[in-house]
């Protein structure tokens, strides 16, 4: 059997059963019984015949080949007492709008027929009521929805039109704005160019106006110029006259000056009268200095603020008074002192007649050899002490004599800066010219300048100066080449002497740097033995062990680097070995294990004579586990004498 004949009979057992008689709604009227409406007879919509119809005639179709592949079943829609039939007669009663009669009425009405549709639910309805009722609504639905469209297509139409409408007034709007703009820009070019034109008639009047005044000016200027001129050669004229009355006082000052310290030398009690017995020129010498000291201070005075005056000139002069009357003074004491020495001569003149044989008696016999050794190093030890004392005498602010003339610091404000700069210089000076030809000399030349170095430190620091100046190596520092510098600059910067643009050979350059070097060598581990050796050396063995630290952190020259810690060893590595120890040896060893290595990975053939000597000296002290004393170094023995 066919599903949907199933459904067909199960909708006629549904309508005759009880409830299939009930009539349903879906708003229940609120003043009347709800039992009532069961009581009543079955109605149906006016509307169930038209929705009835549209069903059957889409059903029509499936039902036919049904009967016709099954003719044994029944046919419910032929039936006298079908539903079909009692819904038709029932819709007849109720004159449904779908009776034969009316049937262009009805299709007429088709459309008011949906809008008005009772949504009532059949009571007696198929078993695809339910389904064709969702049909018709959904039907209803897009009826509305087609409705809807169209009201909205309209609206857009509408819409649309307006905004062509606006568009078109803006527009318009739009050239009417800029052609208000335009005729208002062209106003107020108009307006700005009269004004421009009236601006500028006005500016040529004033134009006209301040030539007028210019020139008159001009004329005010050229006699204020003239009158300016004609002052300003009466202010030369009267400057002229004022530096020539300067200038003459200046060579007064400086010709009282001059007189002042040539009898300052007179007094000087280390020179002419150091022989005279119970005499005492300390004072005349004191007062002497003080009144150089007082014209210097006048001089120097005077020329910082311009001219001297009559008054500096007036002081000078009692200055020089008093000096010539303590040169007097001084000849008086001297003449009687020397009165009495000629008496003690002519009683020493006896004694020595007798002695005279006795001397010419031991001059006659020939010196042993070791007496000639000692009074050669005693020689040697006195003059080292001699210039060690005229030095320092001269730096204490004492007079000296140097070249035939009496010379001292105080003679000048600026003297003892000179000569600190001066001595700095002489002493680097022998280190590259006396201790590069004899290497035994920079151990007497190393004694003086630590004992001045420890005196007068100033001289420790301009010796410095000077001695990184000409061997920067010495710092350690090995300038690099920077862009825009010379050729000729450059080897300056590193040490070589640059003359009519020829540079000095390689050979001399390192003997050079050789003496240099040895000469800080021996600075650093000697001191002035007749000195003060309570403080510590100012530039001592620490200071050589940084050096070598710092030589061994920096990447080796070619000939030069071999060069420099072969002489720096052999002069100090004696001391450095003897300060330090087992730390001085494993520096040893890393030079030998690793920085020889690299020296020599930089090294020429032309260029071996130097690495192969630090080589062997390498070698040497490490097979005998020592660091021989330097050829020429100073001992105990050498001040002893």
């Amino acid at each position: 059997m066919e599903p949907r004949a199933l459904r067909w009979e199960t909708l006629a057992a549904l309508r005759s059963s009880s409830k299939g008689r009930l009539s349903y709604g879906r708003r229940w009227p609120q003043d009347e019984d709800l039992l009532e409406g069961c009581m009543s007879p079955l109605v149906l919509s006016p509307y169930s015949g038209w929705v009835l119809d549209r069903v059957v005639g889409q059903l029509a179709p499936e039902i036919a080949p049904s009967r016709s592949s099954t003719p044994k079943e029944p046919a419910p829609l032929t039936n006298g007492s079908s539903p079909l039939e009692k819904v038709t007669s029932a819709s007849c009663r109720g004159s449904s709008p779908l009776s034969p009669a009316e049937p262009s009425e009805t299709k007429g009405n088709e459309d008011l027929s949906l809008l008005e549709m009772d949504h009532e639910v059949f009571p007696v309805a198929l078993p695809s009521k339910v389904t064709e009722v969702e049909g018709c609504i959904r039907m209803y639905e897009e009826m509305h929805r087609l409705k809807g469209k169209e009201g909205l297509r309209q609206r857009q139409e509408q819409q649309e039109q307006m905004v062509r409408a606006v568009s078109d007034l803006a527009s318009e709007q739009l050239k009417r704005f800029d052609e208000l703009k335009e005729l208002k820009q062209h106003q107020e070019f108009q307006d700005l160019q009269e004004v421009m034109e009236k601006s500028s008639k006005e500016a040529q009047g004033q134009q006209e106006k301040l030539k007028e005044e210019h020139r008159h000016r001009a004329k005010v200027l050229n006699l204020k110029l003239r009158e300016a001129e004609q002052q300003r050669q009466r202010q030369e004229e009267l400057e002229r006259l004022r530096k020539e009355e300067g200038q003459e006082r200046l060579r007064r000052l400086y010709s009282i000056q001059e007189e002042v310290l040539q009898l300052n030398q007179q007094i000087d009690p280390n020179y002419r009268h150091k022989d005279l017995p119970r005499i005492d020129l300390s004072a005349y010498s004191n007062r002497g200095n003080q009144i150089c000291g007082l014209v210097s201070g006048l001089i120097r005075t005077t020329s910082e603020r311009g001219f001297p005056t009559q008054v500096d000139v007036a002081n000078t002069e009692r200055a020089l008074q008093e000096m010539r009357g303590l040169i007097s003074s001084m000849q008086q004491e001297i003449a009687a002192a020397v009165e009495e020495k000629r008496r003690k001569d002519e009683e020493e003149e006896r004694q020595k007649q007798k002695e005279l044989l006795k001397k010419e008696q031991m001059k006659a016999q020939p010196p042993a050899p070791a007496q000639q050794s000692g009074g050669k190093q005693q020689k040697e030890g006195s003059q080292l002490r001699e210039i060690f004392d005229k030095i320092n005498n001269l730096l204490s602010g004492k007079s000296v004599q140097s070249g035939g003339r009496t010379v001292s610091v105080t003679q000048h404000p600026q003297g003892l800066d000179f000569v600190y700069y001066k001595l700095a210089e002489k002493f680097v000076n022998q280190g590259e010219e006396e201790v590069a030809s004899h290497h035994d000399a920079a151990f007497p030349i190393a004694v003086v300048a630590s004992g001045i170095w420890e005196l007068h430190p100033r001289v420790g620091d301009l010796f410095l100066a000077h001695l990184h100046k000409k061997c920067p190596y010495s710092v350690p520092f090995y300038p690099a080449l920077k862009e825009g510098t010379s050729m000729e600059d450059y080897q300056r910067m590193l040490g070589y002497q640059v003359k009519d643009s020829k540079i000095e050979e390689q050979d001399h350059f390192l003997k050079r740097m050789s003496g240099l070097i040895r000469l800080y060598a021996a600075i650093i581990q000697l001191r002035w033995p007749y000195g003060n050796k309570q403080g510590a050396h100012p530039h001592g063995l620490n200071y050589g062990w940084c050096w070598l630290a710092q030589m061994l952190n920096m990447e080796p020259l070619a000939d030069v680097t071999a060069t420099l810690l072969f002489d720096f060893l052999e002069v100090c590595g004696n001391a450095l070995m003897k300060q330090y120890q087992v730390q001085f040896w494993k520096m040893i060893l890393l030079i030998r294990e690793d920085y020889f290595p690299r020296i020599e990975a930089i090294t020429s053939s032309g260029q071996m004579g130097s690495l192969m000597r630090f080589k062997q000296f390498l070698e040497t002290c490490l097979q005998q586990k020592e660091i021989p004393l330097p050829k020429g170094a100073l001992q105990s023995s050498f001040w002893r004498s």
